[in-house]
């Protein structure tokens, strides 16, 4: 090998080690930022709301939720968060967290369904939501998901949803795999899960609801959904809609295992 050849080779090494140093801190250095921010997330805020929510006469019936059954009898909320998505008999579908509190509110409390689903993010009772969902999700910190998949209904959605993750659409002709199909993906200085397999505790869907900073928002695994598909350019999915349950059964079931964090925050 010539010298210059050498210094040459030399010189990729050391750039690529650079590289490698460099993509190494950013992570650190992001995660680090989270760890500082944790210790005054503004989750705990909501956190609170939807507690006072939960147990608060209101609607036209003047009733509270504490005999909302989410999955593990009226009033249960440890647990339930974690095994969610799942069937529900009385509505006939499978229901994830944010479906099934609306049905409560309108069950129980008489609230109309629309006033939820056609308010805007952070707004009316799409926020009291977006509260009750944060607080009901907390109390599982920690606990393994464990998704039911023994109805037809439950294998159904999961199909459905990993469909739908596949799914490649847009004007960029992307899919939820595009970014979370495989390891070892960023986007800026961001790390991005693989998400068709369990990508650790709280990462991916064990990481929701959260606190964004950026937005100043706190956003659950419906609002997480909405705004990849408005980042891959397809048109907005209803909220709550079948499509949405549908990714989170896939994601859900997939994660088995994987410890809740939530609520997190996120940048």
């Amino acid at each position: 090998m010539t010298l210059n050849a050498a210094a040459v080779a030399a010189m990729g090494l050391l750039l690529a080690t650079g590289a490698a140093l460099a993509q190494k801190t950013s992570t650190q250095a992001i995660e680090e930022y989270r760890e500082m921010l944790q210790d005054g997330n503004p989750a705990d805020l909501f956190e609170a709301k939807g507690e006072d929510l939960w147990k608060q006469k209101r609607g036209p019936r003047n009733a509270s939720l504490e005999q909302c059954d989410l999955g593990k009898g009226p009033g249960v909320v440890k647990g339930v968060f974690v095994e969610l998505p799942r069937y529900f008999a009385d509505t006939g579908k499978v229901q994830d967290l944010e479906s099934r509190l609306v049905t409560c509110m309108s069950s129980l409390q008489g609230i109309d369904p629309k006033a939820v689903t056609e308010a805007a993010w952070g707004r009316g009772e799409r926020a009291n939501a977006t509260a009750l969902a944060t607080w009901v999700a907390a109390q599982s910190k920690g606990l393994a998901f464990n998704l039911p998949q023994s109805h037809a209904q439950e294998r159904t959605m999961y199909e459905v949803g990993k469909r739908l993750f596949f799914q490649r659409g847009g004007a960029h002709d992307f899919a939820c795999a595009s970014c979370h199909g495989e390891d070892g993906k960023r986007v800026r200085l961001q790390d991005l899960p693989r998400l068709t397999g369990n990508p650790g505790d709280g990462i991916g869907f064990a990481a929701w609801p959260a606190y964004r900073v950026s937005s100043g928002q706190m956003w659950t695994m419906q609002h997480r959904l909405n705004d990849c598909y408005r980042q891959q350019r397809f048109p907005e999915p209803d909220y709550i809609s079948d499509a949405t349950v549908a990714l989170g059964v896939y994601m859900g079931v997939n994660a088995k295992g994987a410890k809740s964090a939530v609520p997190t925050i996120k940048r």
